[in-house]
């Protein structure tokens, strides 16, 4: 089986929760505006709508986000992009 490469994400900096904070937060994300600015411009053409991002943990237990690769097939893959409009708070 060969190793997927990680592509991480330039600008995006993912932290576990400070020991204090309240249980419903999850992760400490910063935006590095410039950085993260120029990787989606240099990244992707006019037209994508959606890059999809994963926050993991190293081995090492450090957080990071790093980009998806996983690529739904079928009808499937249209009801799920379509599901992602309601997904995103305004």
């Amino acid at each position: 089986m060969e190793k997927e490469e990680i592509e991480f994400v330039d600008g995006l900096i993912v932290r576990a929760p400070h020991e204090n904070a309240p249980d419903f937060v999850k992760a400490s994300i910063s935006i590095k505006v410039e950085d993260l600015w120029k990787w989606l411009r240099g990244k992707y053409k006019a037209g994508d709508e959606w890059v999809n991002i994963e926050v993991k943990e190293s081995k090492g237990g450090k957080w990071y986000a790093s980009v998806s690769t996983f690529k739904p097939k079928g009808k499937k893959a249209k009801r799920e992009a379509d599901d992602h409009d309601d997904d995103i708070p305004f």
